[in-house]
């Protein structure tokens, strides 16, 4: 019968009543696992060899965890989780166990796993025993066989982590924190880089040990690491005298710190010496043959890992230094506006983006702002952003709709030698009116940040990325117009900002949105918290950041100006073009004659749209003279001049040209080009500026 005494657990009817005499007398236990139930029965011989009381274990294979060590528990979990991937029928171990009174001794299990009717394991039955004596017997051949393989699989483990690092710090950071020195038996490591003839000291050693002066030293100074530089041969030293003899200058400096032996390796890439490497040692004397081999062949894989990590640097800085060249040195200060810029670059080598923002002073207290990003992560994007920025700067500074600002740019970069798009958003912001124009190609939408901190989507139409639209033949880009009260604040930035792997771009932009609101009030405090975000996040993309507060109420002095471009068919614009007239009558100080600028103005437009094959192009500005007033221009691409009719009694139309002759002080045509351009003006009080 199956021993029931075990409390919960539930023994299998084939487990022995009576342990066996000849498993008692080789001081060898027995355990039945139940991998269904999790529980682990142990007899009273297996709990001796660990060291356990009954009273001490209560059939939960975890309890065993206060006798072995974590990393030999480690590999216990592995080679049973193996055993049972791969379908093996046994298993069998050495491992070490750490009795009640802090020793260590060695203990042997050897098992048998039983499946059923269709395969799968369901107990693991066993015995453990004490291995001391065994090993023992053998213990100059074991524990070297064992300790050359704990040596070579922690040069095999950091040098696989190695492959990882990108910086020069990665790889410090690395071998301190991977409890390789540990293994290896080391207190810890110093390490300089070889930079024109001289040794750079990167990691200064334990605390205490650095020695004023050699941050930078030469290679024909007497330093370990200047000798196996020199000489480009490893340096074993076995004894304190053996340190002091050698190095006199050094010495006196670490004498205190308890190091008793240290390894210098130098640091070679492609025959080439990149650096020195040293190891310092407590309580060692000796190092044998396999410890020099296996710490000669850790040397090699660091300065692989070591030369990796710099080129990435050196490159890293080169696409970085062409970035920051690219963008505004500057940002010019706006009246009537807070701004608010951040460059944020992606820590991985060359991998530098096409990331760019910009800030551009207009005519009438207008400023454009500008965010975008060229396709790809190297220095051909940063380089392409270059030009782009610069013409699209040129375009807008030409007094262009932000539409055609758009549309010549995508055209441009169209005809570069590249194959690079780019998605950009341009917005023109009349800071006396308040009024934005937006256009918005392939780029993320902008948000809006309200005084109270709530903060909204800015949902643009857009069109296609700058270059591709050139290709397809698609270069009409909406424009959306949208009013920025005092206190409300234009959020552009670039899709680093959102975009996280495996996660949803709403998600991302909810995120932003979220951050945006609960962040600081002052703009340039809310520009560091964002980037900080990224950076908490591993965030591996560029960012490019543009913050624009629209500040009180703000007037232009003259020259202030407006536009909207109207297609056929357009409601949506035609009704931003009334939007944008009505805004700019409240802010320029012509209220009190809106009804009549606002008729002239939708009479202007209809019969631009109804008499002509093309949209028009409606523009409300303040021109410079001695008299203040407020111009409204309607261009079309015809050429044929208007002329005043009289509508007759039962007309319908023919009124349009009579009824801005009426209501405005003056109105004429004038031919540009392909087009012409119907204008009327309103006298408007003289104010000074607040």
């Amino acid at each position: 019968m199956a021993d029931r005494a075990a409390g919960a657990l539930s023994l299998p009817d084939d487990w022995p009543a009576h342990a066996d005499v000849s498993l008692i007398l080789n001081r060898m236990g027995t355990f039945d696992w139940d991998l269904t139930s999790g529980l682990m029965h142990m007899d009273g011989p297996g709990l001796e060899v660990f060291d356990l009381r009954p009273d001490e274990y209560d059939g939960r294979p975890e309890s065993l965890g206060v006798r072995v060590p974590a990393d030999e528990a480690v590999r216990l979990d592995s080679l049973v989780a193996q055993a049972l991937k791969n379908r093996n029928d046994n298993y069998g171990a050495y491992f070490r166990i750490r009795c009640r009174d802090g020793n260590l001794r060695w203990t042997h299990t050897q098992a048998c796993v039983r499946r059923d009717e269709i395969g799968r394991p369901v107990r693991i039955i066993g015995i453990v025993r004490d291995a001391t004596q065994e090993l023992t017997d053998s213990a100059t051949h074991v524990e070297v066989d064992l300790e050359r393989r704990r040596q070579t699989s922690v040069v095999e483990s950091t040098t696989a982590a190695l492959a990882h690092a990108r910086t020069v710090q990665d790889v410090i950071e690395l071998l301190k924190n991977s409890h390789g020195l540990e293994h290896l038996g080391a207190t810890s490591l110093v390490m300089g880089l070889l930079e024109s003839g001289r040794i750079h000291l990167v990691a200064e050693g334990p605390e205490g040990s650095f020695v004023p002066g050699t941050r930078y030293t030469r290679v024909d100074e007497q330093y370990p690491m200047s000798e196996v530089v020199r000489t480009l041969t490893p340096r074993f030293i076995e004894s304190k005298t053996d340190f002091a003899r050698s190095y006199p200058v050094l010495w006196p400096h670490i004498r205190g710190l308890g190091i008793s032996a240290a390894a210098y390796l130098p640091l070679i890439a492609q025959a080439r010496p990149i650096g020195a490497l040293g190891l310092l040692y407590r309580d060692k004397t000796a190092f044998s043959a396999e410890e020099r081999n296996l710490l000669v062949a850790l040397g090699s894989s660091i300065a692989q890992s070591l030369q990796r990590a710099v080129l990435y640097e050196q490159e890293h800085d080169l696409a970085e230094g062409l970035q920051q060249a690219m963008l505004p040195r500057r940002i010019p200060e706006v009246p009537g506006a807070q701004i608010a810029v951040r460059y944020r670059s992606a820590r991985f080598g060359r991998d530098i983006g096409g990331d760019w923002y910009d800030i551009i002073a207009l005519p009438g207290g207008r400023v454009g702002a500008v965010i975008g990003d060229v396709q790809g992560h190297d220095t051909h994007a940063a380089a392409v952003m270059g030009q782009l920025r610069i013409v699209l700067r040129a375009y807008a500074a030409e007094g262009h709709t932000p539409a055609t600002v758009m549309a010549r740019a995508s055209v441009f970069l169209h005809e570069l030698d590249t194959d690079r798009f780019a998605t950009c958003t341009y917005a023109e912001v009349d800071l006396s009116t308040g009024v934005v124009q937006a256009v918005r190609a392939g780029h993320v939408d902008p948000l809006i940040r309200e005084p109270d901190g709530s903060c909204r989507r800015l949902a643009l139409q857009g069109g296609l990325p700058l270059g591709l639209s050139a290709e397809f033949g698609r270069l009409e880009y909406p424009v959306g117009t949208v009013e920025l009260d005092p206190g409300q604040t234009l959020v552009l930035y670039t899709d680093g900002l959102v975009e996280q792997p495996g996660a949803d771009l709403d998600d991302g932009m909810q995120l932003l949105s979220e951050l945006v609101h609960s962040g600081p009030h002052d703009l340039q405090l809310l520009a560091d918290r964002l980037c900080e975000v990224v950076d908490e996040r591993g965030g591996d993309d560029d960012v490019a950041l543009l913050l624009l507060r629209r500040k009180g109420a703000y007037t232009a002095q003259a020259g202030g100006r407006l536009q909207q471009h109207v297609a056929q068919g357009d409601p949506e614009a035609l009704h931003s073009a009334r939007h944008m007239v009505r805004t700019a009558v409240g802010a320029w100080g012509a209220r009190h004659r809106a009804d009549e600028i606002e008729l002239a103005a939708d009479e202007l437009i209809t019969n631009a749209l109804m008499h002509t094959d093309g949209g028009a192009i409606v523009t409300v500005r303040v021109p410079t003279g001695q008299e203040r007033r407020l111009r409204v221009e309607v261009e079309d691409r015809s050429s044929a001049l208007p002329r005043r009719r009289e509508a007759g009694v039962t007309g319908v139309s023919g009124r349009g040209l009579m009824l801005v002759e009426r209501l405005s002080d003056s109105w004429g045509v004038e031919s540009r080009g392909s087009g012409k351009c119907v204008w009327c003006d309103f006298l408007m009080p003289d104010r000074s500026p607040p």
